[in-house]
C-alpha cells in the first residue's frame, strides 16, 4: 500500500543513531523520512531503533559523489 502522504518514493531526508564517546561522534544511518505534500510534516521510516543514549537525528542527504565512505561529521549537525 502506498503512502499518500509523501511527496515521492525518494526519501527527502536520512536518520541517523548518534553516538558520542568523549569527544568523538559515531553516526549510524538508521533509517528514511519523507516530507509530506502540504509540507507540515514528515514520515519516518526507522530501519533499527538506537542504543546506549544514542540521539536520532535528521539530516539531508549528502550526495553521493561527495560522500564516499564518511557519515556526516559532528559539525554538520545542528
Amino acid at each position: 500500500m502506498k503512502n499518500t502522504t509523501t511527496q515521492s518514493n525518494k526519501p527527502t531526508h536520512r536518520a541517523y543513531a548518534v553516538t558520542k564517546r568523549g569527544e568523538k561522534s559515531y553516526w549510524k544511518e538508521i533509517g528514511a523520512v519523507w516530507a509530506h505534500k502540504d509540507g507540515k510534516g514528515f514520515s519516518l521510516a526507522l530501519d533499527c531503533l538506537p542504543l546506549n543514549d544514542a540521539e536520532i537525528v535528521i539530516r539531508e542527504p549528502i550526495p553521493e559523489e561527495a560522500q564516499g565512505d564518511a557519515a556526516p561529521s559532528e559539525a554538520q549537525a545542528a
